[in-house]
């Protein structure tokens, strides 16, 4: 089988068998990047020397089957566990190979907002049978909390750290303040620090200015404490107990378990291949025909 983790800005392949990763390909031909009659002709174009040899079966989860995608999958309500998942996968016709598209899934928050993921919900479906009551993590541009009981999805929360980050880091007065350079743990732990503080984030985030200013903040270091205050204050948002099990790029998850450990919680960091794992594990209980 072919699992295709095709995201916003990237589309990355993997060839499975027997629950391995046989081999991976990696382009940056995410959705944003690709015309909407070239969504087929891009998959064949990765992938084609997998179908030479011989497979047949390609599952594929993210923005793919996003309105903006190859073909819009309606969200699967919660809760939703990898049965659900793979009862709702959606055919997209292919000369071939049977290709089929993995629903995000929807919620409301506690105030009946709604709440939308598309991908995540495979990065953590291998972890699912593992589970009964659970917290996962997934950072990124859009930060995912789920929440996971008796082996299903059953809520989640979005936090826009990542794009804010990039947001005040390049379109903001603080980025005359800033210069480049390598991740900072130290500022970015002291950003975390900082969020527990009266003040608010609002309030926070002008200090990012005033100690540049006084010589309190190494130009090189803000950037990361920028990053630690905002991560802080996605980590207070939550108030997580017990364990979290993070999902995602091991520099990243990295960041996210200083912080998640800072306000007493116990980050665990999933396996590498989150995505592949998921896509296994859901193709393991579809039906192909």
């Amino acid at each position: 089988m072919i699992a295709v983790d095709w995201g916003t800005s990237s589309f990355r392949a993997f060839r499975v068998r027997d629950g391995q990763v046989l081999a991976r390909r990696e382009t940056p031909h995410g959705i944003l990047h690709v015309g909407s009659d070239e969504f087929a002709p891009t998959l064949r174009r990765v992938v084609g020397p997998w179908l030479e040899a011989g497979e047949t079966q390609i599952l594929m989860a993210g923005m793919v089957g996003s309105r903006q995608g190859w073909l819009e999958v309606p969200y699967l309500p919660c809760p939703a566990g990898v049965g659900e998942l793979a009862a709702a996968l959606t055919a997209v016709p292919f000369e071939g190979a049977a290709v089929r598209i993995v629903p995000g899934l929807r919620s409301v928050d506690a105030n009946g907002v709604p709440e939308v993921m598309r991908g995540e919900e495979t990065q953590i479906a291998a972890l699912l049978p593992t589970l009964d009551l659970a917290i996962a993590c997934l950072p990124g541009s859009h930060s995912k909390w789920v929440e996971i009981a008796e082996e299903r999805i059953t809520g989640l929360t979005t936090h826009m750290t990542g794009e804010a980050f990039a947001a005040l880091r390049q379109h903001t007065i603080l980025a005359r303040t800033m210069a480049e350079g390598e991740t900072h743990t130290d500022a970015f732990r002291r950003g975390v620090v900082r969020s527990a503080e009266q003040g608010g984030l609002l309030h926070h985030l002008f200090g990012v200015r005033t100690q540049a200013l006084f010589g309190e903040l190494p130009e090189t270091e803000a950037a990361s404490y920028l990053s630690g205050l905002l991560v802080g204050h996605e980590v207070v948002a939550m108030a997580p107990v017990g364990k979290v099990h993070l999902i995602g790029t091991p520099a990243l998850c990295s960041l996210y378990a200083l912080a998640i450990s800072y306000y007493g919680a116990e980050p665990v960091v999933a396996p590498a291949d989150a995505a592949a794992l998921g896509l296994i594990e859901i193709a393991e209980r579809a039906k192909w025909t």
